[in-house]
Order: C-alpha cells, then sequence, then structure tokens
C-alpha cells in the first residue's frame, strides 16, 4: 500500500525561495514534495488539465468521473490526494460535489522550481 500524504498546512500556495536559490529548509523541501507527489500521477494530472481548461471552471466528480473512464470513487480519492496538496478546492452541493482547481497553487509551484520559466 502506498504511504500516505503528510499533513501539511495546505491553505495558501508554497512560499518559499526556488530551489536553485540554494539550499532549502528540510519544511520547504516537504512542502514542494507533498505537491510534486500529488501531481505525479497521470490521472491527477489529467484531471488538473480538465479542471484548468473547463469553461466553467469547476467540474462535478461525475463528469470527472465520465471523462477519464473511471468510477466516481476513483476520481474522488484521486481529487483528494490533491486537495490535500492544496491544488484544488472542493464543494458539496447536495449529493455532488464540485472541484475547482487553484492556479495560484500551481504558480507557486513552478515559481519555487525555476522562477526563470515561462517568463
Amino acid at each position: 500500500m502506498p504511504k500516505a500524504l503528510p499533513v501539511i498546512d495546505t491553505t495558501a500556495p508554497i512560499c518559499c525561495s526556488p530551489v536553485a536559490a540554494g539550499p532549502i529548509s528540510d519544511d520547504a523541501a516537504l512542502q514542494v514534495a507533498v505537491r510534486l507527489k500529488a501531481l505525479a500521477d497521470p490521472i491527477r494530472i489529467k484531471l488538473m488539465s480538465i479542471l484548468l481548461t473547463h469553461s466553467d471552471g469547476e467540474v462535478c466528480t461525475c463528469d470527472l468521473a465520465e471523462s477519464v473512464g473511471l468510477s466516481e470513487s476513483t476520481v474522488s480519492h484521486h481529487l483528494g490526494q490533491l486537495k490535500k496538496a492544496g491544488m484544488v478546492f472542493a464543494e458539496r452541493r447536495g449529493m455532488n460535489v464540485y472541484y475547482r482547481a487553484r492556479p495560484d497553487a500551481l504558480e507557486a509551484l513552478r515559481l519555487v522550481l525555476d522562477p526563470n520559466c515561462c517568463n
């Protein structure tokens, strides 16, 4: 069974110096690693892509499951890992849960990895 992600405060995007600026602290390394681990799955990357490009900006778990060809429970598991890492927001509406990507979290991760990328 895979290791569970460590519990960290994900209420705000990553906030630390770029990894190329010098050795980073253990806490900062954990912050980056947890987010990279959450994204290190093809299904989760696909889910993030769907969420980031969907015209409404939010998508129901049931629609995401259909889009990736998996059961709702499997998709919910993947989204739960992304939520724990601070990459998505979730909002329950009745029986359904709607998810939105957190572009600010992805941008912060990009800046930590390489602040000169994509400028």
